[in-house]
């Protein structure tokens, strides 16, 4: 145990440098702030804005099952999205050294996050039974979403 002085201050957190996992955990709990918004699109993923500011923003989607993202990047954003309920699988997509094509699989459930960079190139989707809910959190806007194509010998390329 430590003694903390009287006169000690505490300063506020400054948002700029909250990580975006601990943004998209924030929002994925509190679902009286974005349960009025959820809906499920049977012809294609539905996403709705959330929360927005000069520094990100926060977007909510749903997956119903078979649902899911062509292999993008975000362009210049880097973020982090985590799942609110349901089962979503991500597939990374890189170059290796000698140029050929690596692909990562990943699986997540409720409360688990995935971070993208710039140039992070992936895909979403619902492989499962059931429908899934996100939440993604989107820095350095616009949040662009630039197609590439996999081709199994040499990697992704921008479409």
């Amino acid at each position: 145990m430590f003694a903390v002085p009287d006169n000690t201050l505490v300063i506020p957190e400054n948002p700029a440098l909250r990580h975006p996992v601990r943004v998209a955990l924030e929002f994925a709990a509190d679902r009286d702030r974005w349960r009025h918004l959820l809906r499920y699109d049977p012809e294609e993923r539905f996403s709705a804005l959330v929360d927005a500011d000069e520094l990100q923003e926060i977007w909510l989607m749903s997956w119903l099952p078979g649902q899911h993202t062509d292999l993008h990047d975000h362009e210049f954003a880097a973020g982090a999205f985590t799942v609110v309920s349901g089962k979503l699988s991500e597939t990374v997509a890189r170059r290796a050294a000698g140029g050929r094509a690596v692909t990562e699989l990943h699986s997540l459930s409720e409360g688990q996050s995935r971070v993208f960079g710039p140039g992070y190139i992936h895909e979403v989707r619902n492989d499962g039974p059931d429908p899934a809910v996100s939440v993604h959190v989107y820095r350095h806007r616009p949040r662009a979403m630039r197609p590439y194509h996999l081709d199994p010998v040499t990697g992704p390329s921008r479409v």
